[in-house]
């Protein structure tokens, strides 16, 4: 049985605008992916509790392609929105 392939991802790391004693310039940004934008969500949630930024989207060539922009990830993440379907 083939199991549900990821469709979303979270990239993620330290707000860019927060000096870091990192040499390259800041913080490592790191992705992660999930099955649901749900999962993917409850983790967005969890970054920006952090103080962290995040941009979000699916995966290809999962369609409708989506992209949630680090200036939209609080309202995307936010449990008062519905999730889109389809």
């Amino acid at each position: 049985m083939m199991t549900k392939p990821d469709i979303w991802y979270v990239a993620f790391g330290p707000d860019k605008s927060v000096k870091s004693d990192t040499r390259a310039g800041g913080g490592v940004r790191t992705t992660k992916t999930f099955k649901s934008e749900i999962d993917a969500k409850l983790f967005a949630r969890e970054i920006l509790a952090k103080g962290w930024t995040a941009t979000a989207g699916t995966l290809n060539p999962h369609q409708p392609k989506r992209t949630i922009a680090a200036s939209q990830i609080e309202d995307w993440a936010d449990p008062g929105q519905a999730v889109r379907s389809g």
